[in-house]
């Protein structure tokens, strides 16, 4: 792809940013991982936007999200960003902590104009906890507010002032409690600048109706909420909720894997 004009991409922002204010009306997002699936997720009378998984990403190549490079990444965005531009669609992109370790701004900087400049992305989720780590490990909480604050910041720079910051905030996930990543990202919203916190929820934990919607209530229903596939909670159910955002992830991905195996299962006699 050939650099996406700034003033195309800044109109694409305020566009993304205006579908997470729609009251009872969430933005949905079926997360792709490759042309084919950008595609059809695309084609979809329902599909207002692009959005990727870096987990998804790093499976569709045969590695780990922890695994999963700066260039892998960018490499694997570049189809799903020509299917968004094709589309007339916006994207927002998974760079996990933005691939820049503690204190490196620049760096980050430097990721933020590469999904900008190179791929035309309006938004990106951001984690507040190392990429790779194996111990769990945090991004300082003041930290994490600069960063976002630098994402936004670099954004603006480049024209762009409406770029949307997802911000996910793991505590609950790393072993602390709702509370906490819920006071973290009140902290992202209000200091940061963040349009939505995505609280990532255990995975051995069912999310119960009552904590989704304390999340809600707390956040001012700025949150992206990730919906399981088969789970208890909807996406129109959330929406109800009060929902600003609606998300599965991986999921698409992992479903389209288990097809295939049927699939092939069903060409071995399985």
């Amino acid at each position: 792809m050939s650099a996406i004009p700034a003033a195309v991409t800044a109109s694409k922002a305020t566009l993304f940013k205006s579908l997470h204010h729609n009251p009872n009306q969430p933005l949905l997002l079926a997360n792709a991982y490759d042309a084919i699936s950008a595609r059809i997720i695309a084609s979809l009378p329902g599909c207002k936007a692009l959005a990727t998984a870096s987990y998804a990403l790093a499976l569709s190549i045969g590695k780990t999200d922890e695994t999963l490079t700066l260039d892998d990444n960018l490499l694997l965005c570049r189809p799903i960003a020509a299917v968004a531009h094709e589309f007339n669609v916006p994207l927002t992109v998974d760079i996990q902590d933005g691939y820049a370790g503690p204190g490196d701004l620049a760096k980050l900087r430097s990721v933020i104009q590469k999904v900008i400049l190179e791929l035309g992305a309006v938004g990106v989720n951001l984690e507040d906890s190392w990429h790779g780590s194996t111990t769990g490990e945090m991004v300082n909480e003041d930290e994490a507010i600069e960063r976002i604050k630098a994402v936004m910041q670099t954004a603006k720079d480049l024209g762009v002032d409406d770029f949307v910051v997802n911000a996910r905030s793991d505590t609950f996930f790393m072993g602390g409690t709702l509370e906490e990543s819920i006071r973290r990202g009140k902290r992202y919203l209000e200091e940061g600048g963040a349009e939505t916190v995505f609280i990532f929820w255990p995975r051995s934990k069912e999310m119960q109706k009552q904590d989704v919607q304390k999340v809600i209530d707390e956040l001012g229903g700025r949150v992206n909420v990730g919906c399981r596939l088969g789970g208890n909670l909807t996406s129109r159910e959330l929406g109800s909720m009060g929902a600003a955002r609606v998300s599965v992830g991986p999921q698409v991905f992992l479903a389209a894997a288990e097809a295939i195996k049927k699939s092939a299962g069903a060409v071995f006699g399985g």
